[in-house]
């Protein structure tokens, strides 16, 4: 009953979402992303408590909730986006979608040389990587966590998997990874959930200890991959802009502890970068730095 419940409400927002316009839709996406920040006190307490963490309470109360309701609005269009690309053309993924640093992958590409892709929960992750696996026609594997409903789950690996992008659990994660670059495939990682201290590796983020996922960092020292992180930003919600930054260079010497410290830490730090730049495209909802501040 509950599958197909949700499975009804998809099916709703997909025919809304057909017969709404430009204006309507980007209106639609900043009242619900309001909405949720007034009703949805936890995760509010928790914005307003990361935002004080990583700005050293120098925000007002007001920049505290622009920068709220611009993420859950952030939210809002990146579950929109998978409703809306649901069957849809590859050519149309790409119409909105621009790239800057683009001759970075294209130079792995041309030289059949494989890399690891890494980003957050920043801006629409979601159309990032089906961006990038379109425009660079590559596999594209990530890593994710298998939804609550059996049916849900399979909708959106559907979607996924219509632009060249497949799903390996986080369980079982590891191996998952490996069989994929095995088979010659771009394994993508967001680095930027809080995870166990016992399965992570502190970093500094925003001047605070926070976990991070040492997945990527493991696969680069092991395979001799370097790391390519990637973020996508929209002002308006219809047109996007994909950043391809330097690549951080694998590392491999006679200490995997510091290696595996120096490469995660710099994923962290260009996470940190990005999201200065705009901070309500970032997913503040993350308990990001449990376990570390009061």
């Amino acid at each position: 009953m509950r599958d197909r419940i949700y499975y009804g409400l998809y099916r709703f927002f997909a025919l809304v979402l057909s017969h709404t316009s430009v204006g309507m839709r980007r209106s639609l996406v900043g009242f619900l992303g309001n909405f949720a920040y007034f009703v949805s006190f936890k995760h509010r307490k928790i914005i307003e408590k990361n935002l004080d963490i990583a700005y050293k309470e120098t925000l007002n109360k007001q920049e505290k909730k622009e920068i709220g309701t611009a993420a859950f609005a952030n939210l809002v269009d990146t579950v929109f986006g998978i409703v809306e690309r649901d069957g849809m053309d590859p050519e149309a993924v790409l119409e909105n979608v621009t790239f800057e640093g683009a001759e970075i992958i294209e130079a792995y590409v041309r030289q059949n040389k494989p890399f690891i892709l890494v980003t957050g929960h920043y801006g629409n992750w979601e159309l990032l990587s089906q961006a990038i696996a379109l425009r660079f026609d590559l596999s594209l594997v990530g890593v994710g966590r298998k939804l609550d409903s059996d049916l849900m789950d399979k909708v959106l690996r559907r979607n996924r998997e219509q632009f060249n992008v497949e799903m390996v659990y986080k369980k079982g994660a590891l191996k998952g990874c490996i069989d994929a670059i095995k088979a010659n495939k771009t394994v993508g990682i967001l680095t930027d959930q809080h995870i166990r201290q016992n399965q992570s590796i502190d970093v500094d983020f925003f001047d605070h200890r926070a976990t991070h996922t040492p997945l990527a960092s493991i696969l680069s020292r092991k395979f001799g991959l370097d790391l390519v992180p990637a973020f996508i930003h929209t002002d308006d919600y219809r047109h996007y802009h994909v950043t391809i930054y330097e690549p951080i260079r694998s590392l491999k010497t006679d200490n995997q502890e510091e290696d595996l410290a120096i490469l995660t830490q710099s994923q962290a730090t260009i996470m940190e970068k990005v999201i200065k730049k705009d901070p309500g495209q970032w997913f503040w909802m993350h308990n990001r730095w449990k376990g570390f501040t009061r």
